[in-house]
């Protein structure tokens, strides 16, 4: 009887040693199931962020680029005022211009 109870015990501690082997083999598949969707969720938050800096920097151009036709407008109005102001003090002053090349070139000095 004796070495049925150690026959008994030893099968139960076989049987024991098996429903903690399964325990943590059970724990270590949950664990990489658990890492597995934690990298998949950072996969797709880091995209999602990519995205959204893509999505940013496009508007940014696109502001950019909008201010930059604002720039060439502006830069042809005020060359054209400038190109008018030119013209009206050449207009007002070219009489004494000639006047003087004139009066330098018909003067005869000895």
């Amino acid at each position: 009887m004796a070495s049925n109870r150690g026959q008994g015990g030893i099968q139960q501690l076989l049987a024991a040693e098996q429903e903690a082997q399964r325990i943590v083999n059970a724990a270590k598949n949950e664990k990489l199931a658990r890492l597995k969707q934690a990298k998949e969720e950072a996969e797709k938050e880091v995209a999602e962020y990519r995205a959204q800096l893509e999505r940013d920097f496009q508007q940014k151009v696109s502001d950019s680029t909008g201010d930059s036709g604002a720039n060439v407008k502006r830069l042809e109005q005020e060359t054209e005022e400038k190109i008018h102001h030119l013209k009206t003090e050449a207009a007002r002053i070219s009489d004494d211009v000639v006047a003087m090349l004139l009066k330098y070139v018909t003067s005869v000095q000895n």
